[in-house]
């Protein structure tokens, strides 16, 4: 069975060490990052190599939100307004606009080897959400953030890509970054459980979500929910969400402790994978020992992930893009 890790590597190109770390590792799939990124030609080798290292079809993700969050960019890609910003801007095609955005972006990602984005990003926005946060987010309330996070979910199917839900079970109430520090989250369950739980359980059937590095008092006061079990179990039985999770980066420092206690803490509580990102080996032998081997009923999530994947349906990408810039009343550059 696969490693339970998803892994970064170090450059544009897979190195002769890095193929036989990952064919040693196997993880059950790859992420990629700006500093993988040079020319389409170059992640398509770049794609099949990691592929190859591991001898079959591993998905190879990417966080291409758009806006501020985008891996790709001009001048082989489209650049992307911030997410909120579009549905502003959209004002009543708000939601169409999102589905024809995540199309044409599934389009490219799937053009260059990539077949998983890291979004929809599932999170309300608020008066306080942090700002490395509030302009990644679709808005304010259930109905809008749900309605647009399903439009970027089967935008992204129907071009062929997986998406990854995120950040469960909601990271919106966050006032700090937790890249760099832990959020803590004070309301009620009551409140939680009608505003940013709600919203998740509205997408319970996506094939992949990803976890929030964020402290919610009313469910556990003592760990983040990529390390709780109680979180975790709230997320599998109250919100119904049984498909595949993956930790956020393992690496953040919202975490405490080493990297081979908080792989082992998050695998213990519930995350199926887990997700390392800077493509440090040191770093990586370490979460890959404390993470293991994907099985059980791990191992039947991940299929069924895999099995959503399939090919683009048809589409007509210049006409999507010009109802697109309609919509939005000027062109996005790209």
């Amino acid at each position: 069975m696969p490693g339970a890790t998803i892994l970064g590597c170090e450059g544009f190109a897979l190195l002769p060490d890095e193929r036989q770390f990952f064919r040693e590792a196997d993880p059950w799939g790859f992420i990629l990052f700006a500093r993988n990124i040079e020319t389409p030609e170059q992640i398509r080798r770049l794609t099949d190599d990691l592929r190859d290292a591991v001898g079959r079809e591993a998905p190879v993700l990417i966080d291409q939100e758009g806006g501020r969050v985008q891996r790709l960019r001009a001048p082989h890609w489209a650049e992307w307004l911030p997410p909120l910003e579009q549905m502003s801007r959209a004002g009543t095609d708000a939601v169409r606009s999102m589905w024809l955005r995540y199309r044409l972006i599934a389009a490219e990602l799937r053009d260059v080897g990539i077949d998983a984005n890291c979004a929809p990003l599932a999170d309300i926005a608020g008066p306080a959400t942090h700002p490395f946060l509030r302009n990644r987010c679709y808005g304010e309330d259930v109905t809008t953030v749900t309605a647009a996070s399903r439009a970027v979910a089967d935008g992204l199917l129907e071009g062929g890509v997986l998406p990854v839900l995120k950040h469960i079970p909601g990271h919106g109430r966050a006032t700090v970054d937790s890249h760099l520090s832990l959020p803590t989250v004070t309301a009620p369950l009551e409140e939680l459980e009608t505003t940013d739980f709600a919203v998740f359980r509205a997408l319970k059937d996506l094939p992949m979500a990803m976890t929030a590095h964020i402290v919610f008092p009313a469910l556990d006061g003592e760990r983040p929910a990529t390390c709780s079990p109680i979180v975790m179990q709230t997320i599998r039985q109250d919100m119904g969400f049984c498909n595949l999770i993956m930790s956020d980066d393992i690496s953040m420092q919202a975490l405490a402790g080493s990297l081979e206690e908080r792989s082992r803490l998050a695998i213990a509580a519930g995350c199926d994978v887990i997700l390392h990102c800077n493509g440090k080996r040191a770093e990586m032998v370490e979460v890959v020992t404390a993470s293991g081997r994907m099985e059980g009923i791990t191992v039947e999530r991940g299929e069924r992930a895999l099995a959503a994947r399939h090919a683009p349906d048809a589409a007509d990408r210049p006409a999507l893009r010009a109802e697109l810039d309609r919509l939005l009343a000027e062109p996005v550059s790209g």
